[in-house]
């Protein structure tokens, strides 16, 4: 397993080899998608990609947590977290790479 991890710079470059736009119209489409994604999260909205998954918001409520180390009881503030589930075929297509 490789540790390489895909940033914004190799989606631009993506988008400008297989759509051929420019390089900075590459970037900028990116980074305008990538905007209006996080734009729809923070609003609450569900985010869906067909074929690819379901991000979505969950509201987590306040609770009493405990470090492991003492013991201690130490209160947990309620949160919002990103949630991200993947599509089946996308959970296909990732345990037929672990095949190989």
């Amino acid at each position: 397993m490789t540790e390489k991890t895909l940033t914004r710079m190799d989606l631009s470059e993506a988008v400008f080899r297989e759509v051929g736009l420019s390089r900075n119209e590459s970037a900028e489409l990116v980074e305008n998608i990538l905007t209006h994604l996080s734009d729809a999260l923070v609003a609450g909205e569900q985010v869906k990609i067909s074929s690819f998954g379901t991000f979505s918001v969950r509201d987590k409520a306040a609770r009493v947590g405990r470090n492991p180390k003492t013991g201690q009881e130490v209160p947990i503030n309620p949160r919002r977290v990103l949630t991200f589930r993947p599509s089946h075929l996308m959970k296909d297509r990732v345990a037929e790479g672990n095949k190989r």
